[in-house]
């Protein structure tokens, strides 16, 4: 039915990226000449759905059918129902795994490890565990990552190379931690599931990050360190607000067991949820009762809205805080309006043009994973945020590795290795912008530090030439 009816409109190549030119200049005006901001705090949402009313009236032009493309938006909003889902349990978690200690247990433990003779790989280490338990690469370097990095200059150590092995491990964490928002993007717009997503995204993520480790490892062998790393107080300041046990590690390993097990990613993490709620309510009383006096009103607050534990330090009072629930809404909304625009150029025929246009220079499946992270690339230079280059390759591309037979989880991985960990290396990305700005360290400095990051889109394509363990659909 579709091929008939883009015969039958006649739809230009010129008309199917039309919409494509008016999303990125608009997003391009909302980074360069609004701060981001045009339109509020919901610009990019806004943008992808003026984006879409244009594609809407180009269909309309070529008489497509309003029900056609409302049948298309209505099945993008089925194949993420899901990940929405996910994405509201991953709030819930976060906010309960803070409140039950488990994520300042994670920090505690992290923070432990640091020595001065391998104070660059440990860091790495550090950051990965904080992104890993947190979700969020930003998190860990506002927090843990200004930490080090003052630790560091201390020590004589270069900014810029503390600031790279943060970026490093936050970026390793947030890409393999189920609570991350890109990680639920980039398998939310492939179709396919979360915690295969992660699986099969390890195959190139943990190569990437022991060659990272050993590189480090290498330049700490050869720098001269001065003074010692004394993180005293702020070990003190955890123990004394929160009950510290490596017993609240059973929370986390329940749910790694269960996705282990292959349970349902809705029930692993809903389990996740109540056993932090648990934990807390055993555990943590004097730190729910900071938040509310009644018991059941803290959990709440914690799964649903924001919640803060303060502490004598400024460091962790910024890491010691959730949005809960709500702080998921802007992701989600963003996947919404997203699937809407997807929809909408789907549904004129669009998308398929767009993909046969740009497919008509490769016909290999190196040439489409290179066209992928290609893709990602430009997306994190022209329209600056890691989102959006997750969103519209995904979008493009995801029937084209469909039509090659290959797993959707191919296009997942790439969309992470390309797009969500490169975005930082981007000075006017929101995300170079962010890092630089917390860390104080430019992107210049920090760039050539940050191997994780830009050996990862490497690493991919060297995976997809050789077609080492390039997954198969199954029909």
């Amino acid at each position: 039915m579709r091929i008939k009816i883009e015969e039958k409109k006649k739809l230009t190549i010129f008309q199917a990226l039309f919409s494509v030119f008016v999303l990125m200049s608009l997003l391009a005006c909302n980074v360069f000449f609004a701060d981001g901001l045009i339109l509020g705090d919901y610009s990019n949402q806004f943008i992808l759905l003026i984006a879409s009313s244009v594609a809407f009236f180009i269909g309309l032009k070529n008489k497509v059918s309003l029900k056609k493309v409302g049948v298309e938006i209505i099945h993008n909003f089925k194949s993420v129902l899901v990940p929405v889902l996910i994405l509201f349990l991953v709030g819930a978690l976060a906010g309960t795994w803070l409140i039950s200690g488990v994520i300042p247990a994670m920090v505690y433990y992290g923070l432990q490890i640091l020595n001065p003779s391998i104070f660059l790989p440990a860091s790495v280490v550090i950051s990965a565990i904080i992104s890993i338990a947190t979700g969020s690469s930003w998190t860990t370097s506002a927090t843990v990552g200004i930490a080090l990095v003052g630790i560091g200059s201390a020590l004589g150590i270069a900014p810029g190379m503390v600031a790279g092995a943060v970026i490093s491990g936050a970026y390793f964490g947030d890409k393999m931690s189920p609570l991350s928002d890109t990680t639920n993007l980039a398998s939310a717009m492939a179709g396919t599931d979360l915690f295969t997503h992660i699986k099969y995204m390890s195959l190139t993520t943990i190569p990437t990050f022991i060659i990272t480790l050993i590189i480090f490892t290498i330049i700490s062998f050869n720098l001269e360190t001065s003074g010692s790393a004394d993180l005293s107080d702020m070990l003190h300041v955890i123990t004394n607000t929160f009950y510290i046990s490596s017993w609240l590690f059973l929370v986390p390993v329940t749910v790694v067991t269960l996705i282990i097990l292959k349970v349902k990613p809705l029930i692993s993490l809903l389990t996740g949820v109540v056993l932090a709620v648990i934990v807390a309510v055993v555990f943590q009383a004097e730190v729910i009762h900071s938040i509310s006096e009644s018991t059941f009103e803290a959990v709440l607050q914690a799964v649903f809205t924001d919640v803060s534990i303060y502490t004598e330090n400024e460091t962790l009072n910024e890491l010691f805080s959730s949005g809960g629930i709500e702080g998921m809404l802007w992701t989600i909304l963003l996947i919404l309006s997203a699937m809407i625009f997807g929809g909408v150029m789907d549904g004129i025929g669009a998308l398929s043009m767009i993909t046969k246009f740009l497919l008509k220079m490769t016909t290999s499946v190196f040439g489409l994973f290179a066209s992928t992270v290609a893709s990602c690339l430009g997306l994190n230079v022209i329209a600056s945020d890691q989102y959006l280059a997750i969103v519209i390759p995904g979008k493009m591309f995801k029937n084209a590795y469909a039509d090659k037979n290959l797993a959707p989880e191919n296009l997942s991985r790439t969309l992470e290795d390309a797009g969500t960990v490169t975005s930082v290396l981007i000075p006017w990305n929101t995300c170079g912008a962010y890092q630089s700005g917390v860390l104080g360290v430019g992107v210049a400095d920090y760039f050539v530090y940050a191997f994780f990051n830009y050996l990862s889109p490497f690493v991919t394509l060297f995976v997809a030439g050789f077609n080492i363990r390039i997954k198969q659909s199954i029909k």
